[in-house]
């Protein structure tokens, strides 16, 4: 900064009277101040048009953005500073400066401060960050994030509300209506089978792309990222790629190892026999759980206990004991011996029969 420069910035910030500030005009314009700061930072902060990520920093997700994205943000929106009041027309390293003072920011550095193998250069928004020991502003591969907590809007607080709820729906799922049980099941499996197909497809497209080509382009390429914002999730196309292009010595490697796998699968695939069973049981085991309620349960558990009741109140009878033992009376006692054995063994069994046909109208009863 010029002497000319400093000195203006003397000439505004001296006050206008000569007397000194009091004790107790002195607090509330620090408060004042910090105020002002404060609420200049939650609307710099609520506004889209600076770019901002996530990262992790001492293992806590924290919003950050870049400084050299944070000059030309205040450039093109100077509506912004009418909130400092008389701070206004600081220049942008003062009022970083003043925010990192009322710890409102604090400077970070990336972790990663090497290149990886087959990348050109570092990336321009890393996912892990560290505190950077001179607190000061600077445009030249800076990063600042966030101290203070943002405020919530009515849709945070509306799903905040709303997550307790749906826990206790899906606890409460197996005593659903059965057409509310078919409405779920076939839509989370919709969105499972969503989501495979996609993964599936995407893979599918890399592969190609790779060993055709020699292109590293990965659809939806933030699908599988831990720390982003929606609108980098849902992104379908890539950024340009930043490494370098692969050896065909690879490309070929990859190619027959994707032949191979495709083929192996192929041969311990099940055949048609096999697939159908699985299926029926599968479906059998939905078709069990869908059809279940408390009603059957509880009629189940009534018909078990009358069972048992009825069996403890009458001890079935050992018939076969018995009618063995007269067999073997009988038999010693007849003179004709093996020639009358046929018509005790039927009457045996229509003992047997009558038996268990009392047996079973007394349980009925």
């Amino acid at each position: 900064m010029t002497k000319s420069a400093t000195e203006k910035k003397r000439v505004r910030r001296a006050p206008q009277t000569g007397a000194r500030d009091t004790p107790e005009t002195a607090p509330s314009k620090a408060a004042k101040t910090k105020d002002e700061y404060q609420l200049f930072a939650e609307k710099v902060r609520d506004n889209k048009q600076l770019e901002s990520r996530w990262a992790i920093m001492q293992e806590t997700r924290m919003e950050y953005f870049r400084g050299k994205d944070f000059t030309v943000f205040l450039k093109n929106h100077p509506e912004l500073r009418e909130v400092l009041g008389s701070d206004k027309d600081l220049e942008v390293d003062d009022i970083v400066n003043t925010l990192l003072m009322k710890n409102l920011l604090v400077r970070c550095d990336r972790v990663v401060k090497t290149v990886r193998p087959g990348k050109k250069k570092l990336s321009s928004w890393p996912a892990h960050l560290e505190i950077y020991p001179e607190q000061v502003f600077s445009e030249n591969d800076a990063f600042f994030a966030w101290t203070f907590m943002k405020r919530q809007t009515l849709w945070q607080a509306i799903l905040a509300f709303s997550w307790p709820l749906v826990a206790l729906a899906m606890c409460l799922f197996p005593v659903y209506p059965y057409q509310c049980k078919i409405v779920v099941l076939y839509t989370c499996a919709g969105a499972l089978l969503f989501i495979v197909s996609m993964l599936i497809i995407r893979g599918a497209i890399f592969g190609v792309l790779y060993i055709i080509l020699g292109k590293r382009i990965w659809i939806f390429p933030n699908i599988n990222a831990e720390e982003t914002t929606f609108r980098e999730l849902i992104r379908f196309w890539p950024k340009k790629d930043e490494g370098e292009r692969p050896k065909w010595t690879s490309r070929l490697t990859y190619a027959v190892g994707a032949v191979l796998i495709i083929l192996l699968l192929r041969h311990h695939a099940p055949d048609e026999a096999a697939r159908a069973r699985y299926q029926k049981q599968v479906s059998n085991i939905i078709d069990d759980f869908l059809e279940w309620s408390p009603k059957l349960a509880l009629s189940g558990m009534m018909d078990k206990q009358q069972t048992a009741n009825a069996t403890e109140a009458n001890p079935p009878t050992d018939v076969s004991g018995t009618a063995t033992e007269e067999v073997v009376e009988h038999l010693n006692t007849d003179p004709s011996g093996a020639a009358g054995t046929e018509h005790i063994v039927e009457d045996l069994n229509d003992e047997i029969r009558s038996d268990r046909f009392a047996d079973e109208k007394t349980v009925d009863n």
